[in-house]
């Protein structure tokens, strides 16, 4: 699967490899072109993940605010409703699709 924006391709893995979550593909850190991101100051706690990462993408001289989003440090009860640990896995929003 691919994350992309503008043609360029921002995360790759194969599908085995992502994590669905309240139906976002969160994609494994190593798969990231990390180039394209940069972290943001947006603070956001999810009340059931812990506290939020979010980045911009940039691509093409374009910044796209916040259009990704990580948990460096989800909370431990949160592996269980997971089912897997999805610590620094990323997951993109609206101007990103993700594709097959």
């Amino acid at each position: 699967m691919k994350a992309v924006v503008n043609g360029t391709v921002i995360a790759e893995a194969p599908k085995e490899d992502l994590i669905s979550i309240e139906g976002n593909w969160y994609f494994p850190p190593a798969s990231l072109n990390v180039e394209l991101l940069a972290k943001s100051d947006t603070p956001y706690t999810c009340p059931w993940k812990g506290e939020c990462q979010y980045f911009n993408v940039v691509e093409g001289g374009t910044t796209l605010k916040d259009r990704a989003w990580s948990y460096p440090n989800p909370y431990p009860s949160a592996f269980d409703r997971v089912g897997k640990d999805f610590t620094n896995y990323v997951a993109f929003w609206k101007e990103v699709s993700v594709v097959e």
